[in-house]
């Protein structure tokens, strides 16, 4: 520890994983050791060096893979599949074999090159998957590249409870912590849906991520830190006062910890009486077990791009329909809200054959490619409408910007209705159709598009970044991404107030679903269903239990004349101490 006193400060990230913890600092100070590029006499040598390098790196990965699945659980430990499948890709693997080929340099080089490539393709790409990809190929590509220089595999080693300070952590790394030694970790990059985050909460550890660069050069070991992950705060050498107001914070905390297993079995419900569905997000058939588990009401956002990952060719109607129906007649008789594939330019699918483009996520992607290809968005269809004999079945189109691709949508929908039942198919012929709002040019006419549609379902981790031309993933920009922005909390109203017009329903099934401070704010504007990850349900309705729609809708007036995001943010805090922590 640090001698002499050590001054108090502040430092403020993104909310991650929730908990308060009061402990001491251990700082990872990474040496950035840069790749030597080398020649090389032996070709064949150095791609044996470089498949032996794979073989080690895959025996690594199942260790961790087997670890995580007696940790976390089977459904967690599955994304290491990706890591797994990256070390055989046969787009990758050929590249770097081709670099020591051609180029005659060593595979250490070769292997960071390639990485670096793919790690700049998908670095302006804006999806769940991609995200993924990027940070499976970083942390596999680092592997290889240690295997091959003889450097021991990272091990995080304290011999006290302690809050890890990093300037990032993957996900390999998070899986491996020791939750007995690691209470919190706080790091310099990383978004709030990176793998290491969904770890974190999974394994009950707070986190912090995206604080700024530098700060593991400005926090030393043994420094106090009190880690507030309900927020994003993290205080650093703290005062005593401090402390015990934390202390006191952190009791409470525990104690409705316990009080919130009694939610598992209940619907939400504010204290004066007003239903609000608490359903949640999953992006492969093992995730209904988990929402069942803690209690989920029902499903609000079921992905379906996984069913065309880490395949050579789409699967066809049968296989859809038998992945769907399992998830709905899992959750039956509970809502199950199934997504229309969201793929595009930016989705890394090379059999769709789609075009490559500069701005990916601005491009031909959703339910733009699926009106120009019938072949690709009729099987999903069928298959969706098939899985409605089976359960409480809803459509949901994503990233919808107009009238029109809201009216082709519907008549895909009828004619494939028509269709099965010419063949004498069972299926709901009253299935609900709806579409996300995650597009400022959607949420505009939302009264125009509400004439036509069942249900709206507010896609916020776009709409944030779309409406304020803020790249999520972006750490230059992360302090603008903000969803505490007047515009943002202006159009969540609007969208809400215009749906309700019509007479359809509003959900949310973006990250600010489970943001403790915001949602007082979405009951007072009559959000109907907050759709969110599995490890929150059980918070979110204590949460809700614990506030009327009377104090939510003064909420509403007391932010929605404010100017700034600082201004929104203190005002949601102020009323979050006051009424709830």
């Amino acid at each position: 520890m640090m001698g002499g006193f050590r001054a108090l400060f502040l430092l403020e990230g993104i909310v991650a994983s929730p908990g308060t913890v009061i402990g001491e600092a251990y700082v990872i100070k990474e040496k950035k050791e840069q790749v030597t590029k080398k020649n090389i006499a032996d070709v064949d040598t150095e791609i044996e060096r470089l498949h032996l390098a794979l073989e080690n790196a895959k025996d690594e990965i199942i260790q961790i893979k087997n670890m995580t699945a007696e940790k976390i659980s089977n459904n967690k430990a599955s994304i290491f599949e990706a890591q797994l499948l990256l070390l055989e890709d046969p787009e990758l693997i050929p590249l770097i074999e081709k670099k020591i080929r051609i180029e005659r340099i060593n595979a250490e080089a070769s292997v960071s090159e390639a990485i670096n490539y793919y790690k700049q393709l998908f670095s302006s790409m804006d999806d769940e998957y991609i995200k993924a990809r990027i940070a499976d190929i970083r942390d596999a590509g680092e592997r290889v590249i240690r295997i091959l220089r003889g450097d021991r595999q990272k091990v995080f080693f304290t011999s006290k409870k302690t809050v890890l300070f990093a300037r990032d952590l993957a996900p390999s790394d998070t899986a491996q912590l020791d939750t007995e030694k690691i209470i919190a970790f706080v790091t310099e990059e990383g978004s709030r849906t990176s793998h290491s985050v969904l770890f974190a909460r999974s394994m009950n550890i707070t986190a912090v991520v995206g604080v700024g660069k530098g700060v593991t050069g400005k926090v030393y070991d043994g420094d106090q830190v009190i880690v507030d992950g309900g927020c994003g705060k993290v205080i650093v050498n703290p005062t005593k006062e401090i402390i015990e107001r934390y202390l006191k914070k952190k009791k409470a905390e525990q104690t409705g910890k316990e009080n919130m297993a009694c939610f598992r079995n209940k619907l939400a419900h504010t204290k004066d009486g007003v239903r609000i569905k608490v359903v949640c997000n999953i992006g492969s058939v093992k995730g209904v077990n988990v929402v069942l588990k803690q209690g989920g009401e029902g499903i609000g956002l079921f992905r379906t791009e996984f069913l065309l990952m880490e395949r050579e060719e789409l699967p066809g109607e049968d296989e859809q329909f038998e992945a769907y129906k399992f998830v709905v007649e899992k959750m039956a008789p509970r809502p199950v809200i199934i997504r229309t594939l969201d793929i595009g330019g930016d989705k890394h699918i090379p059999y769709l054959n789609l075009p490559n483009e500069n701005n990916p996520f601005l491009g031909y992607r959703g339910i733009r490619i699926y009106l120009d290809h019938p072949e690709l968005f009729k099987p999903q269809l069928r298959a969706i409408i098939r899985a409605s004999a089976f359960g409480q079945v809803k459509i949901m189109f994503p990233m919808v910007t107009c009238l029109r691709e809201v009216r082709l949508a519907n008549l895909f929908v009828n004619e494939t209705k028509n269709e099965l039942k010419k063949e004498k198919k069972t299926f709901n012929p009253n299935v609900e159709v709806g579409i996300m709002i995650e597009v400022p040019g959607a949420a505009l006419i939302a009264d125009i598009l509400a004439r036509e549609v069942a249900f709206f379902s507010l896609g916020t981790n776009d709409l944030i970044q779309y409406t304020l031309a803020a790249d999520r993933n972006n750490n230059r920009v992360s302090q603008i991404y903000n969803p505490y922005h007047p515009a943002i909390l202006r159009i969540i109203k609007h969208v809400v107030d215009a749906g309700h017009e019509h007479g359809i329903w509003v959900g949310i099934c973006g990250e600010e679903a489970r943001d403790n401070l915001l949602i007082p704010f979405l009951l007072g504007v009559g959000i109907d269903e907050l759709s969110l990850d599995a490890s929150s349900v059980l918070k979110t309705k204590q949460l809700i239990s614990r506030l009327s729609i009377k104090e939510a809708r003064k909420v509403v007036s007391s932010v929605m004349d404010l100017k700034t995001e600082e201004e929104i943010k203190r005002e949601l805090e102020k009323f979050y101490s006051s009424k709830l922590s």
